[in-house]
């Protein structure tokens, strides 16, 4: 999943705490999934091992010590790259299309640009498809067709929050 990619992209917004960390989380990207404290501090952890985020400060909380993390270089490098890039069109992909578009809102990076790069990688991929289902055996003809089901889904989605981006700019970014 994109967990580590989407911390990386809220700690581009603003360096935080943890805690801080998965209440936004949730609210953005955990409406129904919320995101567990735990897979929060260890995905914080193994970002701070690789060089990607570092502890700023440490300081008294209800609990246990707070600790503040801040995006480095790399961090920042790998996020950017991550968010400039389609993701492979492939069935059940709009958790990463969603996470991808209200990164980039939160970001104030180009949304819309993103939405167009992955429509053009969607319809590359249906052309292929297309050619299979014309050529291949039925197994083949019959998994094409479920892929450009889902990917024709897709293709909505990606129109449909092209033309809401503005609406879902002022929603993310209250």
């Amino acid at each position: 999943m994109t967990v580590p990619l989407t911390l990386l992209g809220l700690l581009d917004r603003s360096p935080s705490h943890g805690y801080d960390l998965k209440r936004e989380y949730d609210v953005h990207f955990g409406r129904d999934k919320p995101l567990p404290p735990g897979q929060v501090y260890s995905t914080l952890s193994r970002l701070e091992r690789d060089g990607k985020v570092v502890m700023t400060e440490v300081g008294p909380g209800d609990g246990p010590d707070r600790k503040r993390y801040v995006i480095t270089e790399a961090g920042a490098v790998e996020l950017h790259e991550w968010l400039a890039l389609p993701s492979a069109p492939e069935p059940h992909l709009q958790t990463v299309l969603f996470t991808k578009v209200v990164l980039a809102l939160l970001l104030d990076r180009d949304a819309a640009g993103y939405l167009d790069a992955q429509r053009s990688a969607h319809l590359r991929r249906m052309r292929e498809l297309t050619e299979l289902r014309r050529s291949g055996a039925l197994v083949d003809r019959l998994l094409a067709d479920h892929g450009l089901f889902h990917l024709e889904a897709d293709l909505r989605w990606i129109d449909q929050t092209a033309a809401r981006l503005g609406a879902l700019a002022e929603e993310v970014r209250r």
